[in-house]
């Protein structure tokens, strides 16, 4: 089974990722790996740290001569902040504590639910691993996972839908549009409509404006996913299930949604359901199989399992909770009402969030294409992937 940890803090001296599971003989472009944790980095809105650290994988172990060689692979991602937060430490531990002490519990944070969990007197080691600087690491190891599905003709990429009140008028994005968001050099807030964009930008800029920070909605598009992925069989392994855990695990994630969900609860059956048709598939067809939809309201998922469509999952990303406007909070240690701790941070991360996004649903899909098709080796995979493909062909 393909399994993912990560370890480290948000100013410690490294971000850890650990990836166990991948076939040996994949290739691993390094240039990949770190344009995806580039990518993470960008968007309108992100906040200072962004300019320190210039991310870039560090690949310890698991790869030889540029291709994995079936052991678990480990990634580290150095922390250029760290010498800075060792270097403003006073010697005493004592002072320390005091010097870097998060007193002010800031809500929708982790703080105070943290502090009272693991019994800490104010919430400085809380949010060291509960800060969003985290998901770097899942970046990096999802990049690999990225380069395990290209194998089998599979991409995933993410754009951005709404950000605050500014929406997108029309959420159906072409695939080639979302790729050639991918690919450019500047990220404003990773929206395809320019239009729509400027008024996201402005969102933002009346959140700088006014010390607060703004949230939004992106899409994570799985492109050309094969049928079968996932099943109904049992609880845990329904892809929409495993799907929308993985995202939902992104920090500041509050909703998850698969293809219309939303919007399904409040439409008729006839309204929602994608109606099937036929066309005999012919060799070298992009499809499948030669069954055919009209729409894709389902997110590619029908009971619990991809059907051949794209795969459309939308996270729903709450404000940041670290404001320059501090909201009303209480003291740890005096419980007298005070204004909430400070901490550099952003104000707006939706299109960074996308990316992390993009990263945790590669991973899950990965994970069930190699429980669909195992393989100790790159070659047995794709040769069991291939075998497959045959039989939906003759289906």
């Amino acid at each position: 089974m393909l399994r993912y940890s990560t370890a480290g803090e948000s100013h410690g001296e490294a971000l850890v990722a650990l990836l166990t599971g991948m076939p040996a003989g994949l290739k691993v472009d390094q240039a990949f790996l770190d344009r995806e944790l580039w990518r993470r980095q960008q968007g309108y809105g992100r906040g200072g740290r962004m300019k320190i650290e210039r991310d870039q994988a560090h690949i310890l172990s698991g790869v030889r001569h540029g291709a994995t060689i079936g052991s678990p692979i480990a990634i580290l991602l150095e922390n250029k902040d760290w010498k800075n937060w060792q270097e403003s430490l006073p010697v005493s531990e004592g002072e320390a504590a005091k010097h870097k002490a998060v007193n002010s519990p800031r809500p929708g944070h982790a703080d105070l639910a943290g502090a009272l969990k693991y019994n800490f007197r104010e919430a400085r080691y809380v949010l060291e691993r509960a800060s969003a600087r985290e998901s770097a690491a899942r970046v990096a190891v999802g990049a690999v996972a990225k380069l395990f599905l290209r194998e089998l003709g599979i991409e995933v990429l993410s754009h951005v839908l709404a950000v605050g009140a500014a929406a997108l008028p029309n959420a159906e994005v072409p695939w080639e549009q979302i790729r050639e968001l991918a690919a450019r050099e500047e990220v404003l807030l990773n929206c395809a409509d320019p239009e729509a964009e400027q008024r996201m930008k402005a969102e933002v800029d009346k959140a700088l404006r006014t010390g607060d920070s703004v949230g939004g909605v992106f899409e994570v598009v799985a492109h050309h996913v094969p049928p079968g992925l996932g099943t109904y069989a049992n609880w845990d392994e329904r892809l929409d299930g495993l799907l929308a855990g993985a995202v939902m695990s992104l920090q500041a994630v509050k909703a998850v949604e698969i293809g219309v969900g939303v919007s399904a609860a409040a439409s008729s059956g006839s309204q929602v359901h994608d109606e099937i048709g036929y066309s005999r598939p012919k060799n070298g067809a992009a499809s499948f199989t030669g069954f055919v939809r009209k729409h894709n309201h389902a997110g590619g998922v029908e009971g619990g399992i991809s059907n051949g469509e794209d795969i459309l999952v939308r996270g729903y990303l709450k404000p940041i909770s670290t404001l320059r406007r501090p909201l009303e909070s209480v003291d740890f240690t005096t419980r007298e009402p005070v204004k909430a701790a400070y901490e550099r941070s952003d104000v707006c991360v939706v299109p960074a969030a996308g990316v992390a996004a993009e990263a945790m649903v590669a991973l899950t899909l990965s994970r069930c294409a190699l429980e669909k098709f195992g393989g100790d080796s790159m070659t047995e995979t794709i040769r069991n992937f291939q075998g497959y493909c045959r039989q939906l062909q003759n289906y």
